[in-house]
């Protein structure tokens, strides 16, 4: 954790441990934090599975507060059963993370991580017209899977900043402050646009929401940006897809078991693989952190959530 933030938290708890390794808690390390300690700050890698709650059936543990927005590796309705409440950090990474899908949808389409590959080897035989040609992404169409805080940020920066035309689908119409279109499913969105960006929370709802037939429905220059959670996307499928060049590209920040990245997809030149920096500023995970010791102290106090889950 940032400095700040674990100051933020001895400011409000007399008794503060700080885990120093980094990789996620172990299975006696998750039962270990709920028998020992009255609150926990867990990462997305911490799996608070029905199960960690089966083998704690009366934690001490009172509050998982979450560092991060999303919360699908708790189970949270296990987590209320056994009187744990839980909490997130919506809003402080909605325009880091919206930065990310902008990058990594002109890093696709413009080839930005092949050229530097290329470069970086000494490959590059110097500038020629038809030379690494790739998709224009201005005036395109976009379009966002799942159109909630951070799909509306990404929409916002399509439209604005590159007059693309966006489409959208989402479990309800939005009110928006820029001009969208409401595909009626996830199939006719795949069919019409330049760009499928996924933007949906994790969970076994959208697990492998884009799968083999969404992909087959794309167009062959169309590009897929995921910057959800990475079994939102059916990773062999996609490979199958990029191998056979029956879409044009992907950028990926998330994968399905992270951290490892199958080589197949590495292998591959038409994907751009990023490892997980949709908030990867020091001014964003200190929001977050800070967001997260929020929910700490008015815990503390008796007070509401002000981010319950």
């Amino acid at each position: 954790m940032p400095e700040d933030v674990v100051a933020a938290a001895r400011a409000c708890c007399d008794d503060v441990v700080v885990r120093s390794e980094t990789l996620p808690l172990t299975a006696a390390e998750l039962r270990a934090a709920l028998a020992d300690f009255d609150i926990v700050l867990p990462t997305l890698g911490d799996q608070f599975s029905a199960a960690v709650f089966a083998d704690v059936p009366k934690p001490r543990c009172r509050l998982l507060a979450n560092f991060g927005v999303g919360y699908n590796h708790i189970d949270v309705a296990a987590a209320q059963s056994a009187g744990v409440a839980v909490s997130n950090t919506p809003g402080a990474v909605t325009d880091a993370t919206a930065d990310i899908a902008l990058m990594l949808m002109l890093m696709s389409a413009r080839r930005a991580g092949e050229g530097e590959r290329m470069v970086r080897s000494d490959d590059w035989p110097g500038w020629h017209p038809t030379q690494m040609l790739g998709l224009h992404m201005s005036g395109k169409k976009v379009g966002i899977v799942g159109m909630g805080r951070i799909g509306q940020a990404i929409a916002r920066r399509c439209h604005f900043g590159f007059g693309m035309d966006v489409h959208y689908v989402n479990r309800s119409d939005k009110d928006l402050d820029f001009p969208a279109t409401r595909a009626p499913d996830l199939h006719t969105l795949a069919q019409s646009v330049d760009f499928i960006v996924a933007a949906v929370p994790g969970g076994a709802e959208t697990r492998h929401l884009i799968g083999a037939d969404v992909l087959a429905a794309m167009q062959p220059h169309a590009h897929l940006v995921n910057i959800s959670r990475g079994d939102v996307v059916d990773e062999a499928a996609l490979i199958a897809a990029l191998q056979s060049g029956q879409i044009g590209g992907a950028g990926l920040d998330v994968y399905e078991r992270e951290p490892e990245v199958p080589k197949a997809l590495r292998a591959l030149d038409t994907v751009t693989l990023l490892p997980h920096l949709g908030t990867a500023a020091l001014e964003v995970r200190l929001d977050m952190g800070l967001m997260a010791v929020r929910n700490v102290a008015a815990f503390c106090e008796g007070q509401a959530l002000p981010n319950p889950v």
